[in-house]
């Protein structure tokens, strides 16, 4: 069942690509609005997107169930049968759901010389699954992973190599559904990641990342996508009146795992021995067993009872919860800069943290004794309203909101919106400065 799910969406996104086609041109030239915005979507082999999705039963041995977030073009299953922005969303198909967003971009241009841009639609991060998951008998991919992207930069230049030697890559963007650290690993290393941003071929390559390294000069951190995909500006105000209402009778929230009693002194442990300890000022929603993303009730009801969230970093610094926590009104705490303020510049006016965030040091708290509820509980109740609305008018920026959305929503612009700004941006720049 699975496979004709998949196989459905598959062929409808070739479908929609095929109709785009036809009026790109028509359409642009129309639209004076569209001067520095033109994109051109490069035509791939059906083996760096559809193809993929097509083996999604297999792409990740750990994810059994993996084809039923290609429903609804990426955004995964609703949550429930009457539900119209709630779905159980996989940040790992961002790739897809971008994809789908951009054939709706109302400047594309079917000719790549009148573009200010080329977007490769090649699903990086769901590809790099088969060299970061091979086996010892996958001879093809286990221990291979410094050849991921060299198949497609092959393509690049031998088929319509113009596109690519008009600017050398400079105005070629991607998208890579999982933190850049993923595709750096150091050609001949055999740790975990692929050398997809390592290959020199690629350094003009503008990657559109959920973490960004640092310095990051290839690559820009977008939000991980939540579980809400308003498709009018009714449901997206009304979820924002219900968040602004809503009573808060926790102090504070962890969601997420790892932390354990055996663990290492670290900040989740710290965190869980606080919350344990302080059962009634402090909410634990424990992510250990199963994935969080995959059932948004189980934390999203919690996030709207607390007035604070707490953030730790674990295996990267970036957590999909901080965007979980902002759709919910609740006050991001975080311990480390890299979490949030250093990665999402296009989303989050690093200069607007102080109003929206409680910053902590994480050594003050593992190394130092300090008390989380102490801190939280002393911030005036005046702020902390002040502080949680402007949180959730964060909320349009950060949600990716669902393709087709009426016109009275496309005038907001949502995550993709600014990232689609930001890229542009950002090629403008480097193509000035070569």
């Amino acid at each position: 069942m699975s496979q004709f799910i998949m196989a459905g969406t598959s062929l409808l996104i070739l479908f929609i690509i095929f109709v785009h086609a036809l009026f790109y041109r028509a359409t642009v030239l129309a639209t004076p609005s569209c001067d520095g915005r033109r994109i051109h979507i490069r035509k791939l082999p059906r083996k760096f997107n559809t193809d993929i999705l097509f083996k999604c039963s297999t792409v990740d041995p750990f994810s059994p169930n993996t084809c039923i977030h290609l429903r609804n073009s990426g955004l995964g299953p609703r949550t429930c049968n009457r539900s119209r922005s709630w779905y159980r969303t996989d940040h790992r198909f961002l790739e897809p759901f971008f994809h789908r967003r951009l054939l709706d971009y109302p400047c594309l241009v079917s000719d790549p010389s009148l573009a200010d841009a080329v977007y490769l639609p090649y699903y990086a991060g769901l590809d790099a699954l088969k060299f970061l998951h091979a086996l010892e008998d996958d001879h093809e991919h286990y221990n291979r992973s410094v050849d991921h992207g060299k198949d497609l930069f092959d393509h690049l230049v031998r088929h319509q190599s113009e596109i690519w030697g008009r600017r050398d890559g400079h105005d070629h963007f991607l998208v890579m559904s999982r933190p850049a650290w993923d595709f750096s690993q150091s050609p001949g290393e055999y740790m975990w990641g692929t050398s997809f941003l390592e290959i020199p071929e690629f350094f003009n390559v503008s990657a559109l990342t959920l973490e960004s390294r640092s310095p990051a000069y290839q690559e820009h951190a977008v939000p991980y996508p939540t579980s809400f995909h308003p498709q009018n500006l009714f449901r997206l105000n009304r979820w924002i009146s219900r968040a602004r209402i809503s009573s808060r009778p926790n102090l504070m929230l962890f969601a997420g795992s790892g932390g354990g009693v055996n663990a290492a002194p670290n900040i989740r442990q710290s965190i869980r021995n606080e919350c344990t300890d302080r059962g009634d000022l402090c909410e634990i929603v424990d992510c250990s067993k199963e994935k969080c993303e995959h059932n948004p009730m189980k934390y999203i009801k919690p996030m709207l009872n607390s007035k604070f969230c707490l953030h730790p970093s674990s295996d990267t610094s970036t957590r999909r919860g901080v965007f979980d926590g902002i759709i919910a009104g609740c006050v991001p705490v975080f311990f480390e800069n890299s979490t949030a303020l250093s990665q999402y510049g296009w989303h989050l006016d690093e200069e607007d943290y102080k109003n929206f965030s409680v910053f902590i040091p994480k050594e003050d708290v593992v190394f130092g004794g300090l008390t989380l509820a102490k801190v939280l509980a002393n911030i005036p109740l005046k702020k902390i309203a002040k502080m949680r609305e402007r949180v959730l008018e964060l909320v349009p920026r950060i949600l990716y909101r669902r393709h087709g959305a009426t016109v009275e929503l496309t005038n907001i612009k949502d995550a993709f919106d600014l990232a689609i700004d930001g890229v542009l941006k950002k090629i403008k720049k480097r193509l000035g400065s070569i």
